[in-house]
């Protein structure tokens, strides 16, 4: 199992954001990796305030990086107090997508942690949020923290699809939960069943095909979970027939999973040039927070 090494946290100070460098220091307390905690203040929003004051005295900017400078070190300081971790905490003014990628590769964060929505909720319903675009733009996993966490990852749900991205999904989160039971779901579908049910093709013989591709499933689990070195009282195997986004999150609820760790991409990449159909849907519809494997994996 590959340990992560550094990680870093994103914050805008709000809650949901709280919430993230909280769970990130739970990690980095968990796993002994190195933490850092930063935060952007947006250099189009200093412009457009030094338009609305005509030229804003530079002291203006020094003080409010000052004290988005204070706010950050006090949250890093009463949170890692309280888990034994201390914190590398960094206040720039920039632009915001590039600073927080930036500074992930400077320090080669093994993980990007950031809160599901920021604190401009509004305007996030219109642009897209700074998470969603990161994902966008990065190649490093990132977590995205949707709960508050009250403790380490109980359970964590891995969909998969038995290509190489799916051995790289169960190692970071092995990585991010090593005590977590794993749920491995995969979802299978016939190809062209409605179709061979237009063709008129027998329902029973479409049911040998199901039975047909849920025993390849169950055999090429079989093979991922040996692949991957799991215990077999660390992981339950879930196969089901049918679409991929709605099996996963029905599965999230059915084992009350907290996690669900995912790749960007499925195989079907042409299908999912956007950010992946199935990923996207898991990270808008989830209740529990998402793990994103990073596209190249």
């Amino acid at each position: 199992m590959n340990r992560i090494q550094s990680l870093l946290a994103a914050t805008d100070l709000s809650a949901p954001a709280r919430h993230a460098v909280e769970r990130a220091t739970m990690v980095a307390a968990d796993s002994g990796a190195r933490l850092a905690v930063t935060h952007v203040v947006s250099r189009g929003a200093l412009d457009e305030l030094r338009s609305l004051l005509g030229q804003a005295p530079a002291t203006i900017e020094e003080r409010l990086i000052d004290e988005a400078r204070d706010a950050v070190r006090q949250l890093a300081a009463e949170i890692g107090a309280r888990l034994g971790v201390t914190a590398d905490v960094r206040v720039v003014a920039g632009q915001v997508l590039g600073e927080i990628i930036g500074h992930a590769d400077a320090i080669d964060a093994g993980l990007l942690v950031m809160g599901a929505r920021g604190a401009d909720f509004m305007r996030e319903l219109l642009l897209g949020s700074t998470t969603e675009r990161v994902l966008r733009k990065c190649t490093r996993p990132l977590l995205v923290v949707k709960q508050i966490p009250r403790g380490p990852y109980r359970r964590v749900l891995v969909p998969v699809d038995f290509s190489p991205r799916s051995l790289a999904a169960i190692g970071l989160a092995r990585a991010v939960a090593p005590h977590a039971e794993l749920v491995l779901v995969h979802a299978f579908e016939v190809p062209f069943e409605g179709k061979l049910r237009f063709a008129g093709v027998d329902d029973d013989v479409i049911h040998g095909y199901r039975v047909a591709a849920r025993r390849a499933a169950t055999d090429r689990m079989n093979g991922l979970i040996a692949d991957a070195g799991l215990p077999e009282a660390s992981v339950r195997r879930v196969i089901v027939h049918g679409d991929p986004s709605s099996s996963i999150l029905e599965q999230e609820q059915e084992h009350d999973c907290d996690l669900v760790a995912i790749g960007k991409h499925g195989q079907h990449v042409l299908e999912e040039l956007l950010l992946g159909s199935v990923t996207k849907h898991v990270l808008a519809q989830s209740a529990a927070d998402v793990l994103v494997a990073d596209r190249s994996a």
